[in-house]
């Protein structure tokens, strides 16, 4: 067993097809022996890999102080910083989660459902590894060890291939990862990290199709996009996280205020943040839940009708309705009704998570229906987008397309299945 993190001098010298081409055989070959081990086993490794990081959290640290240094001397952004950081706190949050993916249920052999059909053959579709993903992030490195976990408990070999903010970071946790799978039992290249940062790399992972089974990019706008315009290989991905809460005019008005000031306020970065607020006109405490975002700080750009609520109200433009803002700002707008609330969603939202706040059940059963958001709620803080909050556990991001996973994808979204059919002798007439 070899581990590629030892000897990136080797391959840089590769031109960038070929290292994606010699790196994905590797990893598709180690896959095969890994769908081969116990589930107790897989899990096993991940503790084992926990323990190594933990035991190189100095040289982690260091390492991290590297890159830290650097991003400062680049003017990155504090955001950026703050996602670069580790410390002694952080890197035991990886630990600590990359264990409790090892103690997560194994989704890999489970049975899906069985049946008979009149031939008397026994269908059974059975839950396997999807094979070999590729995952291109920007700025955490606790994302190597997060998705790195994710891959192996599921039964997946993966390519990694991290921001250059964070390669020395990457690098050093990668290393740890990898020792602790070889304690285990588990050949290294099942997670292999790209020992390069050449960009020309990535453009090759989007192009080896056959070889990487399927793409997730986790990371900013421009990163998304250029892996969904390029990618010739399936992509798991969200572009934007354009949420809205919808207050109906049946909304509880104290349940309309908590939620919305959680919904934009609780964490304004994060992809479930609400970014869109829609007041029905004959809700009678906008006022209210208006002031009530105004006095945390958030800045509000509202359409005519809500300007006129506070002189504190920037008017909106037409892009608002159209932008992730990510910070302490929220786009509202006042609607005539259900059906206008939902003509906004469908004309804006980028089918990430979408709410409503209403008592009346009829409301919250057509919004329901309407509304093809991967995630649709009803009285609830579209914070809660994330699949710890719905039991899945960790997860490797969140998907708004419409193949085979949608919302938080987690151990279950990193399968597919297949057939099993067993016969006695048949042979079709």
């Amino acid at each position: 067993m070899t581990n590629t993190a030892s000897r990136p001098a080797a391959v840089e010298t590769l031109n960038p097809t070929d290292l994606i081409a010699g790196l994905a055989v590797n990893g598709r070959a180690a896959q095969r022996t890994l769908a081969s081990l116990t589930s107790t086993a897989r899990a096993n490794a991940l503790m084992l890999a926990a323990k190594h990081i933990r035991a190189d959290a100095a040289q982690i640290i260091a390492a991290n102080a590297q890159d830290r240094e650097a991003a400062a001397a680049n003017d990155l952004s504090d955001a950026m910083l703050n996602r670069l950081t580790l410390d002694e706190a952080s890197l035991e949050a990886v630990c600590a989660g990359v264990e409790a993916v090892a103690k997560l249920p194994d989704p890999v052999g489970e049975i899906i459902d069985e049946t008979e059909p009149p031939s008397g053959l026994k269908l059974s579709r059975v839950r396997v590894p999807i094979g070999l993903i590729g995952i291109i992030y920007e700025s955490r490195p606790n994302v190597t060890a997060d998705t790195a976990a994710l891959c192996v408990r599921s039964g997946n070999a993966v390519l990694l291939r991290g921001g250059s903010e964070a390669v020395h970071s990457n690098r050093a946790i990668h290393a740890a990862f990898t020792r602790g799978l070889a304690e285990g039992g588990v050949e290294p290249e099942v997670v292999q990290l790209l020992p390069t940062q050449d960009r020309e790399a990535v453009g090759a992972m989007l192009k080896a199709a056959g070889l990487i089974d399927m793409i997730i990019p986790r990371g900013g706008r421009s990163l998304v996009e250029r892996v969904q315009n390029d990618a010739r290989v399936p992509v798991l991905a969200h572009l934007d996280g354009i949420c809205h809460t919808y207050i109906h005019a049946a909304a509880d008005p104290d349940m309309a205020q908590r939620i919305a000031v959680n919904a934009k306020m609780r964490r304004t970065s994060i992809c479930g943040a609400t970014e869109t607020l829609l007041i029905d006109a004959t809700f009678p405490a906008a006022p209210q839940v208006i002031a009530a975002l105004l006095d945390t700080g958030c800045e509000l750009r509202g359409d005519a009708r809500v300007a006129a609520l506070d002189p504190r109200i920037v008017p909106a433009s037409a892009n608002d309705w159209d932008t992730e803002h990510l910070d302490a700002v929220l786009s509202v707008a006042m609607v005539d009704g259900l059906d206008e609330a939902l003509a906004h969603i469908a004309r804006h939202s980028s089918d990430h998570t979408d709410a409503i706040i209403t008592e009346d059940d009829a409301a919250a059963g057509a919004f329901f229906t309407q509304v093809d958001s991967a995630i649709v709620m009803h009285n609830a803080s579209t914070q809660f987008a994330d699949g710890a909050q719905f039991g899945l556990g960790a997860e490797i991001g969140i998907a708004t397309g419409r193949l085979h996973a949608r919302g938080p994808v987690a151990l279950e979204g990193l399968t597919t299945y297949k057939w099993l059919v067993r016969g006695s002798g048949q042979a079709r007439p």
